[in-house]
């Protein structure tokens, strides 16, 4: 992907044509339905993390899986990304307005089917 997605927005009643592979949609998609980065959307949806906070919330991703996550999803402008300058760097992710956006129906997923799980289903 070169660039960030977010930067070309459709004009009002243009619409991007997702099943394009050059799609610029289509890569924001990818990052936010894989393997991970679904789970760094949810994770987020309350409160900003720094990184070892979403490493151990989001149990079974290694470091460098994480790594990569956030960096795409910064990139398609869903995160941001404040680094405070200590020593080490304290680096904290949040939501930005279109993370927000994206995330929510993601975490109300979740939660309908949390709440339909029967109790040795889950965890």
């Amino acid at each position: 992907m070169t660039g960030s997605a977010q930067h070309t927005r459709a004009e009002a009643g243009e619409r991007y044509e997702v099943f394009h592979t050059e799609c610029p949609a289509r890569d924001v998609v990818d990052h936010v339905t894989s393997r991970w980065g679904v789970w760094v959307l949810i994770s987020l949806r309350s409160n900003d993390l720094r990184f070892y906070e979403l490493r151990e919330s989001i149990q079974g991703i290694s470091e460098k899986m994480l790594a990569q996550t956030l960096r795409a999803l910064v990139q398609d402008g869903l995160l941001r990304r404040e680094v405070e300058p200590t020593t080490p760097p304290q680096v904290t992710y949040g939501l930005t307005e279109f993370g927000r956006d994206v995330g929510e129906p993601l975490a109300e997923l979740f939660d309908r089917i949390t709440r339909r799980l029967s109790p040795r289903d889950a965890g």
